[in-house]
């Protein structure tokens, strides 16, 4: 049962993400149409597009909790919830898009490598929090 559950928290942890992540990502591409992002920009919009992965996949799990626990308890459990799962799936999305695009650059045809990959990083850590703890968070 830890292998379904910690998969479905993984796949709500890379939702979250990937709104923040990708949406960033699609921001600056749109701001840069029709030229590509800057070189001299790419740590920053890496950088903009973790945080913003990051931020949301806490609102999300915020809001997914709340209703079981309150928002207090909601939002410090989201953020428990696995920072460290949430900062490796990052690492490995925009990883897998530096290493098909060579720039911080969204796609069609890269998007399933991009997010199976960081949901791949992150599921095991977050298998092995919930069968040592019972649980991913806290």
């Amino acid at each position: 049962m830890p292998l379904f559950r910690s998969a479905k928290n993984t796949f709500f942890c890379l939702l979250g993400c990937a709104i923040g992540d990708l949406g960033a990502i699609c921001l600056f591409q749109e701001y840069h149409s029709p030229g590509e992002i800057p070189r001299e920009l790419w740590t920053i919009v890496w950088t903009t597009a973790m945080v913003s992965g990051i931020v949301t996949s806490v609102i999300l799990e915020t809001i997914i909790l709340w209703k079981q626990m309150g928002p207090k308890e909601a939002f410090r459990t989201a953020v428990g919830m696995s920072m460290i799962s949430m900062i490796l799936m990052e690492a490995a999305m925009n990883l897998a898009d530096y290493g098909m695009m060579g720039e911080p650059k969204i796609t069609l045809s890269i998007l399933p490598v991009t997010l199976g990959t960081g949901f791949l990083a992150a599921w095991p850590y977050n298998y092995w929090r919930l069968k040592k703890h019972g649980k991913c968070c806290h």
